[in-house]
């Protein structure tokens, strides 16, 4: 059963607040749990790179659970806008894999 999508905790993200909270162009890291399998992995490099193009291998960093269950993501990009931000995280939160994206 897939769980309930779950929205972005990015308080700068908000239909109320200004949109000048992040200056475009940042480095922005987003963090991706799901459970530990490559088709996770798999999943969330190419939503990432749907949206970041540019992608640098070293910008991935990965950390198992203690039990090896779940993995954590930690992707940094390039964001050029609070668009491109958004976008990801909508796919990221609608993709049966992802527990969690922040």
């Amino acid at each position: 059963m897939k769980n309930a999508p779950i929205a972005p905790i990015l308080p700068a993200m908000t239909d109320t607040t200004p949109d000048n909270l992040i200056e475009f162009p940042c480095h922005f890291p987003i963090k991706i749990m799901g459970l530990h399998c490559s088709e996770f992995e798999i999943a969330v490099l190419e939503i990432i790179r749907r949206h970041s193009p540019d992608l640098a291998e070293d910008a991935i960093r990965s950390r198992p659970s203690k039990g090896n269950k779940y993995l954590a993501l930690t992707i940094t990009i390039v964001a050029t806008s609070r668009e491109q931000l958004d976008n990801i995280y909508r796919e990221l939160s609608a993709h049966e894999l992802v527990t969690m994206a922040l």
